[in-house]
């Protein structure tokens, strides 16, 4: 799969002329609990020539490559990246931690983890995954539920209250997020949890399990109340503009 996925960005860098500067796992592979037929989800920044970003018109920022049951790719040109990254947005930041990369140039990755702390914003992160926590909670309310859907669930409550707890970035991996339990009946069901999740599928159901909805309803309401207090983050975009004409002009 690894040659697979290598010979796809390298196509993808041929066909529009672009220069992958990373690219990486996205999502439950990366995060630690991926099911047996859980598919690669694959996302990678780009930049075009200096040529390309001085027309009079926007272009696709996007590049998607169309999804099968095994692969799932697709990338943002890098000023649109750097915009999102401006704003915080929680998926980008969780690209440049994931612990599965496929393609980088060292200089741009470390350029760009060089300023997250500077404008990860607290509050916006706090927002996105309490959303996604809310969103995974509503869908574990049956009597047969799935289980992938509890560790979305987990790992995006987890993230919230880490970012409630120390102020930070939250890890992308679920087993520095779980840190943060000392709770070893809780961690000993998430456990359980995870080991039939090796042999699940993606529609794999199982009964609601108590510990867990407790402990998801408790900490939703806590950082809910909580989040409304964080400050919001103010930033320079002139280091991020000079990132962009830094990676613009190498190509």
């Amino acid at each position: 799969m690894l040659q697979e996925i290598l010979q796809k960005l390298q196509e993808i860098e041929t066909q529009h002329n672009v220069r992958i500067l990373y690219a990486c796992e996205s999502g439950s592979r990366a995060w630690g609990f991926p099911s047996l037929d859980s598919d690669y989800d694959v996302r990678f920044i780009y930049a075009y020539t200096t040529s390309h970003y001085l027309g009079i018109d926007d272009s696709k920022d996007i590049i998607e490559i169309p999804v099968n049951e095994i692969l799932d790719i697709n990338g943002w040109d890098i000023r649109k990246a750097l915009r999102l990254f401006r704003s915080s947005n929680a998926a980008l930041y969780e690209w440049i931690q994931s612990p599965v990369v496929y393609k980088s140039e060292a200089g741009f990755i470390n350029d760009v983890k060089g300023l997250m702390p500077e404008y990860f914003s607290i509050k916006a992160g706090m927002h996105h995954y309490l959303s996604m926590a809310r969103n995974a909670f509503s869908e574990l309310q049956e009597s047969e539920v799935k289980l992938k859907k509890y560790f979305y669930c987990i790992r995006s409550i987890l993230a919230a209250m880490w970012i409630l707890e120390r102020q930070s970035l939250p890890p992308m991996e679920f087993t520095g997020l779980r840190a943060l339990v000392n709770d070893m009946q809780w961690q000993e069901t998430v456990n359980g949890l995870l080991l039939q999740k090796k042999d699940a599928t993606e529609k794999t159901l199982i009964s609601p399990v108590p510990l867990l909805q407790a402990f998801i309803a408790h900490n939703i309401a806590a950082c809910d109340i909580s989040a409304q207090s964080l400050p919001k983050k103010e930033t320079d975009t002139e280091p991020l503009n000079q990132l962009f004409r830094k990676y613009i002009n190498e190509f």
